[in-house]
Formats: C-alpha cells, structure tokens, sequence
C-alpha cells in the first residue's frame, strides 16, 4: 500500500516553477533521501508535501486522498515536519515545546507526558527538560526540535500511515547525535513511519535511506538505491566534484571519498 504517491507534480508558487514533473512513492516504514545541490528544490518538496504550498498540476496524494483534502487536525496527527530553522523566541521550557507536537491530539495529559519522556529519551534531551529553550545551544534546540516532531507522530509499536519530514535534521549535531539521529529514524521506520529527509551528507544518506532520490533545478535527475544512485559519473555532473566511490567497511552502503 503506497502511502504517499506524486504524479508528475509541478509547483510555481511564487511564479517561475520550483518543482517540475515528480514522481515519487513512498510506503510505509521507507526512508527516502533528498540530495542535490543548493537550490536544487530539495526544502520546496518538503514544504509542498507539509501544504505549505499546493501544486500547480499533477497528483499529490497521502494515504489515497489528496493532500489538500485533509482536514488540517487530522494531517497533523500524519505528517510532521521539521524545517531547516525553527524560529521560537518565548522562553518555554524544553517540556513545553516538546509538548507543542501533541496538539493535534486528545490523548490526555499523562498519555502525553509518557510519550514527551519517551522522544527526550530518544533524542538525548531528558536532562534537558526544565532548562529554557531559549537559552540552549544550537545543537541542543536542534534536538529538541526533533523531540516535538517526534512527539507529534509517536504512536508505540505501530507507526504505520505516519510521514516524517526532515530538512537537514542534523544541522549543529555532533558526531555522536547525528549517530544517534539515525538509529532513531531506523526505529521509527522499523515501526512503519516513513522518512523523507534532506541531508548534504551523502555518506549520512546512504546510511540511513533505502532510497535516494536526487534533485537538480527542481526535477528529479536520479532516483534508486544508494548503490545504484551514488557515481563518480553522477559527483562530477551534478556537483563538479571529483570522489572516489567504494564499498563501506560495514558492507551495508557505498562510501563516497572526495579527491
């Protein structure tokens, strides 16, 4: 069952078009990997399936229905996104924000605060909790950012039917929490979420998707599995870049080496 399908999508919502005949599918428990070069309509699809903009032609369909006909409570209770910059300026503390993911729901006050211990757990905030987010360092609001859009979506052993939206999650992260960051998608994706996620790090995207789907000045040029998408033929075209490809170590997903 497809869980998320475009059927040759284009999008001009601001005039000159950002996004150009895609077509893309998703099922559930998929993580899919958007690279490209800067400005090649990476963050414009994120924003487009998270309705912050409709198409301009083709079909964009969640769960069998078309996105614009979900009533915007129940899409929330689906899809969360994360974007690029989290603008938040009051002085919550970390609970609250986290707590603002599980407004779509009525699921009651303490169903709530077990799952707001459960997302801190899982994005290493839970020392976090009483401190105001406003005066966290970067990579700690990065995380709990995640947390919220965790929060928004986290539903026990079955996630099935729910959709993550990523725009470089793993921006101001360390080593150890961008790691970290991976074996949450892998845990969520194991409980049937499905990712679509942005990220420059093509090692990064190779780890944790099963599919790349490569963008360049708004169409899709490449789309497969990490073996199949990640070429010398495709660094040089796309990015000018000269790497050397081979397998990982692990035997799981090539390595990309800039030369």
């Amino acid at each position: 069952m497809s869980l998320l399908q475009l059927q040759n999508v284009d999008a001009s919502p601001w005039g000159d078009p950002v996004l150009t005949d895609i077509n893309l599918e998703m099922i559930p428990g998929e993580v899919i990997g958007l690279i490209g070069p800067n400005g090649a309509g990476k963050s414009s699809l994120l924003r487009l399936l998270a309705g912050d903009f409709a198409p301009t032609s083709g079909n964009l369909l969640f769960a069998d229905k078309p996105l614009q006909a979900w009533p915007r409570q129940a899409l929330a209770q689906k899809l969360a996104f994360l974007p690029q910059l989290s603008l938040l300026n009051f002085p919550y503390t970390v609970e609250e924000v986290v707590l603002l993911g599980r407004t779509p729901h009525a699921t009651g006050a303490r169903a709530d605060h077990d799952i707001m211990r459960e997302v801190l757990r899982a994005t290493d905030t839970l020392s976090l909790r009483n401190r105001l987010y406003t005066q966290l360092s970067g990579g700690e609001r990065q995380r709990v950012q995640l947390a919220r859009v965790l929060a928004q979506l986290w539903g026990g052993h079955d996630m099935s039917g729910a959709l993550l939206l990523l725009d470089e999650p793993t921006a101001a992260l360390d080593l150890a929490h961008q790691q970290q960051l991976a074996t949450v998608i892998a845990d969520i994706a194991a409980r049937g979420c499905a990712v679509l996620l942005v990220v420059h790090d093509v090692n990064l995207a190779a780890s944790v998707s099963h599919r790349l789907l490569v963008l360049d000045r708004g169409q899709a040029i490449a789309s497969g599995t990490p073996h199949a998408v990640l070429t010398p033929a495709l660094f040089r075209a796309l990015f000018h870049a000269e790497v050397l490809v081979q397998p990982h170590p692990n035997g799981r997903q090539p390595l990309v080496i800039g030369l």
